[in-house]
């Protein structure tokens, strides 16, 4: 009998413990993203809540450790081990791991992500906008790539679009955030933007103080989140049927806390913006209507930036996936084929007389 070759349950780095401990950090850090989760298929629950939790442990291990660059680097030394198959013993990696290893993950991604967390280190400002989208692309392109190659999803088009996704709401994230990340000592906005306002990029970091210069450099990056959410639409409407509603949620929901920072007039530096339970609910309506109607996929603007991330993620293998239940069930037949096959070949096999 020819061998199988699969990975079951039972021989899995990972854990049930391990992806419940990877969907309870998906739910402290993020309702948002939390409760757009419940809205995805089963067999993607694990999955997406390892990347979220891996991504997620990886930031606050660069934001809040008293080394940062030790830490990004020790991050690296722990990418290098899950893609050999050899993780630390930790929930997180091994639910990453193995996440990497039945998907086939690009490892391009998250040496991207990890390259975005560098910049960040080295203080780094953008002078045009396109300068800042590459950043955007690395700290978020690359986890809706990620969230992809779980959907099956391999065409060029679609993947540029999984990628504009994560852009757009990595600019939701700096508009809602500029306040709070001028007084960490850093800014996001194009230097470029801050000069068209006549507004003084150290001036500002030292004293952060919201007018309508600000108004309009806040509005004016939402308005180019929103042109994002509206070229990954079409993107997330060829998803396979029953995963169009999580991502739709996800951008839905995260597209909301644009509208409530324009509701309390674009002013994200004395205050920050939450999106009540309420109009989450709102979103997701809009979301299960978006599903059910479609939207057409726009032509993409292949840009440069994405261009080697998209390539990496078109070509990797798919890798069919077998539920726990599925992997047991599957692992009990072949037993069985091997037990029969073995009792065959025994009563094939020539009886030995005494002498």
């Amino acid at each position: 009998m020819t061998s199988v070759s699969f990975p079951v349950y039972g021989q899995a780095k990972a854990s049930r413990a391990d992806y419940d401990h990877c969907r309870e950090t998906l739910r402290r850090g993020s309702k948002s993203f939390f409760g757009a989760s419940a809205l995805l298929p089963k067999r993607l629950n694990d999955p997406a809540a390892a990347i979220y939790a891996f991504c997620r442990i990886a930031d606050d291990c660069v934001d809040l450790h008293g080394e940062p660059r030790a830490a990004l680097a020790a991050l690296r030394m722990s990418l290098d081990r899950l893609y050999r198959g050899a993780p630390m013993d930790t929930e997180v990696e091994r639910a990453f791991a193995d996440t990497v290893a039945l998907w086939a993950i690009p490892r391009e991604l998250p040496e991207a992500l990890f390259e975005g967390f560098e910049w960040d280190l080295d203080g780094r400002r953008y002078d045009t906008i396109e300068e800042l989208l590459d950043y955007c692309v690395r700290v978020a392109g690359t986890v809706g790539l990620m969230m992809a190659v779980l959907m099956g999803v391999r065409d060029h088009e679609s993947l540029a679009r999984a990628c504009d996704l994560g852009i757009a709401m990595q600019l939701t994230n700096i508009a809602r955030d500029i306040g709070e990340d001028a007084r960490r000592g850093r800014l996001y906005l194009p230097l470029s933007w801050l000069a068209e306002e006549g507004v003084d990029a150290e001036a500002f970091l030292a004293d952060p103080q919201f007018d309508d210069r600000l108004r309009r450099l806040v509005a004016r990056t939402l308005d180019l989140a929103d042109h994002f959410y509206a070229q990954a639409d079409g993107a997330i409407s060829a998803l396979p049927r029953d995963c169009r509603p999580g991502i739709f949620a996800a951008r839905y929901i995260y597209a909301e806390i644009g509208r409530q920072i324009e509701r309390h007039d674009c002013d994200s530096v004395s205050r920050r913006a939450y999106v009540a339970n309420g109009r989450k609910a709102l979103a997701v309506s809009r979301a299960l209507i978006a599903t059910i109607a479609g939207v057409k996929l726009m032509p993409a603007v292949h840009r440069a930036r994405i261009e080697g991330l998209v390539q990496a993620t078109a070509t990797a293998p798919r890798h069919q996936f077998l539920s726990h239940a599925d992997q047991s069930r599957v692992a009990r037949i072949i037993g069985i084929f091997e037990k029969l096959e073995a009792r065959d070949r025994a009563a094939r096999a020539p009886v030995r007389r005494s002498q």
